[in-house]
């Protein structure tokens, strides 16, 4: 396996998925910011949590694209198909598994038994994070299947 050429495409899967997120935020298709949530696990500040929780999100998108390329390599084939399959398991597991746990683990999320004197700042995400808009989980599909496309597609010009 090229380790090189995995951490550069995990670097352009993880950039696409980001664009695919945020562009959708800002089209108001959900108020997910993957960026605040993952930086307030470090930092209440949200201006300094938006930037530690970028680097934290592309340290996961390499995380992940590894994952990726051990599924590629065990499958002795990578193609576009393959990994968006793998996307769309990748984000079954986040919405289903990952998100609904959050409020367990992150100092400053309420979690859905959270009454009216809580302190914190942001609201649980909720199954398929749909406390975030209706569309968050067809924006989070969206942007995973792209993630998997593109590692797929790229691991396999390369």
């Amino acid at each position: 396996m090229d380790w090189q050429g995995w951490a550069l495409f995990g670097l352009l899967a993880t950039a696409a998925l980001t664009v695919v997120m945020t562009a959708s935020q800002m089209a108001g298709w959900t108020r997910l910011d993957l960026p605040l949530v993952l930086g307030t696990l470090v930092t209440p500040d949200p201006d300094r949590a938006r930037v530690a929780g970028f680097f934290i999100h592309l340290a996961a998108g390499q995380a992940f694209a590894l994952g990726y390329a051990a599924a590629f390599a065990l499958l002795g084939r990578a193609t576009w198909w393959i990994g968006a399959l793998l996307g769309l398991l990748h984000v079954a597991v986040a919405l289903t598994v990952i998100l609904p746990l959050l409020p367990g683990v992150h100092p400053r999320m309420a979690s859905t038994r959270a009454g009216p004197s809580s302190r914190a700042v942001l609201e649980p995400p909720g199954l398929l994070g749909l406390n975030y808009g209706i569309q968050t989980p067809a924006v989070a599909v969206a942007a995973h299947v792209v993630y998997g496309s593109m590692l797929g597609l790229l691991l396999t010009v390369h």
